[in-house]
């Protein structure tokens, strides 16, 4: 029966594919690209969640249906699979080796689990308030790319070594996901997605906008946001006694009880350290070194971690040892979602999604929010978050300007969706997944979630718009 259903499975993606390539109206997505973009979304997202291949397996879509269809021009789709996010991970990923090799991991474990304990609903707290406050300064990708990995080392160290079978390890790791999708929406320096809205607000107006404008207009988004989450996660979740192995008390003795650390593995902290420190204050040096960007960093930091000596001479990183522990599956999910948000939006599905909300005739109350706070959160889901602002922030404009009214809070209203997304492994959500999180758990508890931050944010922003005339100015 298990492989009735896994053949089932295989066949039915390309079939759903098929059938929005030749069946999906021509009136509303009106090239074959767009349908056959539509497609793969369904395609993806089924083989993703039920998982009749490897994951990665599944990434490599968008190249293999594109160089038979010919959606898109193909350099467009490649350049995802060595983008600089890309990048990003793969360094991350050489350096947090070097964490096992040493047993660093194992120490910043146990100083995790003495600072917070074992309780599960102060685990979810705190892994979820740190990441959102991250996210709100920093790119959300560098934020999940280094909290993540020391989730995981502090998951492994009280025996959770499978995180897709462990429902304590799997909810912890969706925590940091959600976090690191929610803090950036807190201020315009959370993402490259905000900086885009910022320039469409700048070109309305025609004047400089204040970055403290940005907060003060999302303070009440945020306090919304922050609390639906968690408790959504908790009440959800957490048992009375819910707790991840052992007690605050005995993880406090035990780090004390460890060695001192060795000189590699002081090394290999500051290098990670070193690396995430020059991401999170790129402002400070950009003018300076110019093409040095994140991703870089952390690539000339996982380079410098193959020059690294133990005591006895031998270096502590090899290729041929390394290549082993590194996370590829993640490296390449990413890349998949990536490709996959190239198609819909190069293909013109996008656009013609945007089409298709222009014609519904609003009139700007609160069904005009409530669609733009749905299709921009669920675009998102498919697609990068700046890929989506870029797409549909000039389209919520040009409709809001089409009714006669002020478009700016409408703008406003359009980033929350642009910020959030929850079900599939695209963006940020691929980080969790590439270190075990199940695509199947994900969209389970990303459904429920994302029903109500749609309402939530859509009964927000309406009341916002309505009775708060500074959210209508910058």
């Amino acid at each position: 029966m298990k492989k009735n259903r896994r053949i089932i499975s295989i066949l039915l993606g390309p079939v759903l594919f098929l059938f929005c390539y030749f069946l999906l109206p021509a009136d509303v997505f009106t090239t074959a690209a767009a349908r056959g973009s539509v497609g793969m979304v369904l395609w993806m997202a089924l083989w993703w969640v039920t998982g009749p291949v490897d994951y990665a397996v599944t990434a490599f879509l968008p190249i293999a249906v594109n160089a038979v269809f010919n959606f898109v021009d193909m350099s467009a789709v490649i350049s995802n699979y060595s983008s600089e996010t890309i990048m990003l991970l793969l360094g991350a990923s050489i350096l947090v080796v070097s964490w096992e090799v040493t047993g660093l991991d194992r120490r910043i474990a146990a100083k995790c689990l003495s600072l917070v304990g074992g309780k599960l609903s102060t685990q979810l707290i705190f892994w979820f308030i740190l990441t959102t406050a991250l996210s709100s300064v920093l790119p959300n990708a560098v934020v999940c790319a280094t909290i993540t990995p020391i989730a995981v080392s502090m998951l492994k160290f009280i025996g959770e070594e499978d995180i897709g079978e462990s429902k304590n390890g799997s909810l912890i790791l969706l925590t940091i996901a959600y976090g690191a999708g929610v803090g950036g929406l807190a201020t315009p320096l959370g993402g490259a997605m905000n900086l885009v809205t910022v320039e469409y607000i700048e070109e309305l107006t025609g004047k400089e906008f204040m970055y403290t404008s940005w907060v003060i207009r999302f303070l009440p988004v945020m306090l919304v946001l922050v609390v639906s989450n968690v408790i959504y996660l908790i009440v959800r979740h957490c048992k009375k006694g819910d707790r991840l192995a052992g007690s605050k008390e005995y993880f406090v003795s035990v780090y004390k009880e460890m060695p001192k650390m060795t000189k590699e593995e002081i090394i290999s902290f500051l290098l990670f350290v070193i690396a995430t420190v020059l991401s999170f204050t790129r402002q400070f040096y950009q003018d300076l070194l110019p093409g040095l960007k994140p991703a870089y960093v952390f690539i000339v930091c996982a380079v410098l971690s193959f020059f690294i000596k133990k005591e006895d001479g031998e270096r502590l990183l090899k290729w041929k040892n390394t290549q082993g522990k590194i996370l590829w599956e993640l490296i390449y999910i990413f890349a998949g979602g990536l490709a996959l948000g190239t198609l819909i939006n190069k293909s013109g599905a996008a656009d013609d999604i945007g089409a298709l909300v222009s014609s519904m005739n609003l009139d700007g109350g609160f069904i005009t929010v409530l669609i733009i706070v749905a299709v921009t959160l669920l675009l998102s889901d498919v697609t990068s978050n700046t890929a989506t602002a870029a797409v549909a922030i000039p389209i919520v404009i040009s409709i809001v300007n089409g009714m006669g009214k002020d478009p700016i809070p409408y703008v406003y209203i359009a980033s929350i969706g642009v910020n959030l997304s929850y079900m599939l492994p695209t963006s940020i959500r691929a980080i969790p997944v590439g270190y075990g999180l199940k695509p199947k758990f994900m969209l389970k508890e990303g459904i429920g979630m994302t029903v109500i931050v749609i309402a939530l944010m859509s009964i927000t922003g309406y009341l916002l718009l309505t009775y708060w005339p500074a959210f209508s100015t910058t």
